[in-house]
């Protein structure tokens, strides 16, 4: 796998670490987590990991934080700026102490600035870059794309492609960096294109009232008679063309038609049949007309089981991408999980703690366990 070898530690936070670490995972690289409590039941991207739980609030907690960090590639930290100087586990200290450790800071504004040490989530992360603004349509308030652009595209992605450019670089100076992902620029750098492209045709109008915004009846879903939905994107004139020919209207619409004509148009034509009836008589042609699949149904469509684009189709699970053809990663999620105490053993014998000494460290509370099992 391309990162067997690399070591990450990842303290444990919400959303956009975890998803960072679980792309670590999947590509190869031994991530372990470290917990404020023996159970995590919010992370649902912890497969694959190891995972200790370690109270910082202790200074023997934050030695041995220390310590991992000695023989660690990547930190991954999500807090707020400041927290891990206070814990003593800022960059300073521990560069000084392993000059080759990628240190990735990870926040919603960044390590400095007006904001940086304010709440926030997603939604404010994308009002404060501006993007949300273009988002929503027409005559309607803004609306967020769930929480995929700040906290997974714009953050734990883009952190992880900063730490791999960081570790690329090593290969060179031999020396780690401060990784400093802030989420506000993640987002305005994944939406470069929507910003760049403002003097084009397609963009330069209001919200929802542009090509791709759904300003556009040849962009946009449409019912079908199964309260269902199907994708229309026919861009091009071709596939335009296509389309009309495909729902038995052509010459009957033009791209250049009004809008609310063509929309109206379209909605009551697709109502006639159900999705599947429409799925079928495009799967011949090459129109850019798709279902709108329930996420439920996205693992059985044929394309999707050919290419395994999911691990665990009841759980929809989907597999790393993109895909490898030398060194391929694989689904945290196949990997063979351990119980507590056989991580808490294999992750403290790195940093040389015998079996008595993690006893002490139990029984202090300074690493914090469910109580099952035995050590």
């Amino acid at each position: 796998m391309a990162l067997k070898g690399v070591r990450v530690l990842e303290l444990a936070g919400l959303a956009p670490a975890p998803f960072c670490g679980m792309i670590l995972s999947d590509f190869g690289a031994t991530v372990t987590r470290i917990d404020k409590a023996p159970q995590n039941f919010l992370d649902t991207l912890k497969d694959g990991k190891r995972n200790i739980a370690i109270n910082l609030k202790h200074e023997e907690g934050r030695n041995i934080v220390r310590k991992l960090c000695r023989v660690s590639d990547v930190l991954i930290e999500p807090y707020r700026p400041g927290i891990m100087e206070k814990l003593g586990l800022g960059p300073e200290i521990l560069m000084s102490e392993n000059p080759r450790l990628i240190y990735a800071r990870l926040t919603g504004f960044g390590q400095n600035g007006a904001l940086a040490q304010r709440a926030g989530h997603d939604i404010n992360y994308l009002a404060i870059s501006g993007i949300l603004s273009f988002l929503g349509r027409k005559h309607e308030k803004p609306t967020p794309p769930v929480n995929l652009l700040a906290d997974f595209a714009g953050g734990g992605l883009l952190c992880a492609f900063g730490i791999l450019a960081a570790l690329l670089a090593r290969q060179n100076t031999g020396r780690g960096q401060i990784v400093d992902s802030s989420m506000v620029e993640g987002a305005a750098y994944v939406s470069s294109f929507l910003t760049r492209s403002q003097s084009l045709p397609i963009w330069g109008r209001n919200r929802g009232e542009n090509t791709l915004d759904t300003g556009c009846f040849f962009y946009d879903t449409y019912e079908t008679k199964d309260n269902k939905f199907m994708s229309v994107g026919c861009l091009e004139e071709q596939f335009f063309q296509t389309m009309l020919k495909t729902l038995g209207i052509e010459g009957q619409l033009t791209q250049f038609d009004d809008n609310e004509k063509g929309r109206k148009m379209l909605e009551g034509i697709f109502r006639t049949k159900t999705q599947k009836e429409w799925s079928d008589l495009f799967e011949s042609t090459d129109s850019c007309v798709y279902p709108v699949l329930h996420w439920t149904d996205a693992p059985d469509h044929p394309h999707n089981k050919e290419r395994n684009v999911f691990f665990n189709s009841n759980a929809m699970i989907p597999n790393p991408a993109p895909k490898l053809s030398e060194t391929p990663a694989v689904s945290s999620v196949a990997k063979k999980e351990k119980d507590q105490w056989e991580n808490i053993q294999e992750i403290l014998s790195e940093i040389d703690y015998n079996a008595e000494k993690i006893k002490e460290l139990v029984k202090n509370d300074t690493i914090l366990t469910t109580g099952k099992g035995k050590l």
